[in-house]
């Protein structure tokens, strides 16, 4: 990619994507149940091959991938998102055998993974963690909940992370992979406006052992945050995906609505609202491509551009298909039409992965840190 525009091989890579999405994802996604794992849905992100991307690809190389899935249908999109969120963490940290146990069924969309960081009173504040690892034999007992866990509680397996104590904060958290069936792990639905799957889990002295341990004790914080610096960029570029959608679909529109004697594109306060949904849609594309590129080339100040990524895509996108919606109308709010679709999505990304709140606070403290942008 050059600095401002991707080469035509990408190009084409991301219009093969948003038509596999269309004809090829979405009947899948449709066919499946709101708020449940959609398991064929996954077996086809498998046999396309696109899984094997959310390992094997760069941090740009991802960005594009969920960008363009997202443009044509968001369950899928989630659902490859989800299982590189919870897997990464065996790829980068776990042992031969447990990467030889799980990552080729996630690849072939045959297991199920998920990232079971945040808890009832844990959730930004990640380093604040109370799920509890008590030291038993040579190994631990899990005791505690998970909350707001996505693909819970239907997951194969959940990279779970838990306080050992072998320092304050987050120098205390230990991360684990737990396969389901382990006795004493358990976990509900929660209905959620969303409509991908999210769940609490409940840890009843689950038994874990030095074979389960993802990566060193009381380093646990740090296979957290590296998967998040990877994923956080393309939350954005799911985020763009969704307002490109918004947009085009509202350039289509109000290029045919008639109203007041012409279309309503002829209107000066309808093509500026169009003007600003586009222009901060690009921007936030461009922060989003740069955060990926700087991952991908080792740069310095990755947590800072990562976060600014999520921080502006998100929050850009809400306020695209928010007006979106508005310069549709009525019709936009009927169910099954696509930004009331969107409008239920586009809520869940500013929150998850690090609340906007929390961007800002890694922005500001990156810039303190560093004394300026560099």
């Amino acid at each position: 990619m050059g600095g401002f525009a991707l080469e035509p091989d990408q190009e084409k890579w991301c219009e093969r994507l948003r038509a596999l999405a269309a004809d090829r994802l979405r009947p899948l996604a449709e066919a499946g149940d709101p708020g449940r794992v959609n398991r064929p849905l996954l077996a086809e992100l498998g046999e396309l091959g696109l899984l094997e991307k959310v390992f094997d690809a760069g941090a740009l190389e991802l960005c594009l991938l969920r960008e363009s899935l997202a443009y044509g249908c968001t369950e899928a999109e989630t659902a490859l998102a989800l299982q590189g969120l919870g897997a990464h963490p065996v790829l980068r940290a776990g042992t031969p055998a447990q990467r030889e146990r799980w990552l080729p069924a996630v690849r072939a969309g045959r297991a199920v993974a998920a990232f079971a960081l945040s808890e009832p009173g844990a959730g930004s504040d990640a380093a604040a963690l109370a799920l509890r690892a008590e030291p038993e034999g040579g190994g631990w007992r899990l005791h505690g909940e998970k909350r707001w866990i996505s693909n819970a509680p239907e997951a194969d397996f959940y990279t779970v992370f838990a306080r050992t104590g072998e320092g304050p904060g987050s120098r205390g958290v230990t991360a684990f992979l737990v396969p389901a069936d382990r006795p004493g792990l358990s976990g509900e639905p929660l209905e959620m406006l969303s409509p991908h799957p999210i769940g609490a889990l409940a840890f009843e002295g689950v038994p874990v052992g030095p074979g389960d341990l993802l990566g060193e004790p009381g380093r646990g914080f740090r296979v957290a945050m590296d998967t998040l610096n990877l994923f956080r960029p393309s939350v954005g570029a799911f985020a763009v995906g969704m307002a490109r959608a918004a947009l085009d679909a509202t350039l289509a529109h109000t290029a045919r609505r008639e109203a007041f004697g012409g279309v309503l594109g002829d209107l000066q306060a309808v093509a500026h609202r169009v003007a600003d949904m586009a222009t901060r849609t690009e921007a936030a594309r461009l922060l989003v491509y740069a955060a990926a590129g700087a991952y991908d080339g080792g740069s310095d100040g990755v947590p800072r551009r990562a976060a600014m990524a999520k921080l502006l895509a998100t929050e850009t996108a809400q306020y695209v298909v928010d007006q979106a919606v508005q310069l549709h109308g009525a019709v936009a709010l009927r169910r099954g039409h696509l930004l009331e679709h969107l409008y239920r999505e586009v809520r869940a990304p500013r929150i998850y992965e690090g609340a906007s709140e929390v961007q800002r606070t890694v922005i500001a403290g990156e810039l303190y840190r560093t004394g300026g942008v560099g």
